[in-house]
């Protein structure tokens, strides 16, 4: 009995051993059939989304946030078959669900844009934030899967404008 509840858990937590990292979970992936990575140094990132924040009426504040990003990684997954979706539901955010909360971060408000649905959580050391993750689906996929994860040194208000700028390039990052 104990056998096939180890079993159990650890198919619903996506394929072989659960990640214990979101560094982990994003080089399990990596490579995998139907799986995207799309990794960004900061300079690019910056430069990338400053550019985005200007046709999007950004204000200064944002821009401040942005400046602070270090590095933004972006897992999709745009399942093709039954199987596939069902890694979607029963694996992939019960693996991510799982590694965020055994390391500590903290969940923040769930934020919704048209029919986009974010969920993120933040890592922090003292008053400063080192990473914030955030989960969904890739724009037009609704069985998909996202995972981005944005590294930088910001504050709670820089990090409260990341929450609200997110979710208006959601489309653009998972490209």
């Amino acid at each position: 009995m104990a056998a096939l509840l180890a079993v159990t858990s650890c198919r619903s937590a996506g394929p072989g051993q659960p990640a214990k990292t979101v560094d982990q979970f994003f080089r399990k992936y990596e490579g995998r059939s139907g799986f995207k990575v799309n990794d960004w140094s900061a300079g690019l990132t910056t430069r990338l989304l400053l550019m985005k924040v200007g046709s999007l009426g950004g204000e200064n504040s944002v821009t401040q946030a942005l400046s602070a990003v270090r590095s933004v990684k972006v897992l999709t997954f745009v399942p093709s078959s039954s199987s596939a979706r069902q890694l979607v539901a029963d694996g992939l955010n019960k693996e991510v669900d799982g590694l965020l909360a055994s390391e500590r971060y903290t969940p923040l408000p769930v934020t919704e844009s048209g029919t986009a649905v974010l969920r993120y959580a933040a890592r922090q050391q003292g008053d400063k934030v080192q990473e914030v993750v955030a989960t969904g689906n890739v724009d037009g996929a609704p069985e998909s899967f996202m995972l981005v994860a944005i590294s930088g040194n910001f504050t709670q208000d820089q990090l409260q404008q990341l929450v609200k700028f997110l979710p208006k390039v959601k489309s653009e990052i998972s490209k």
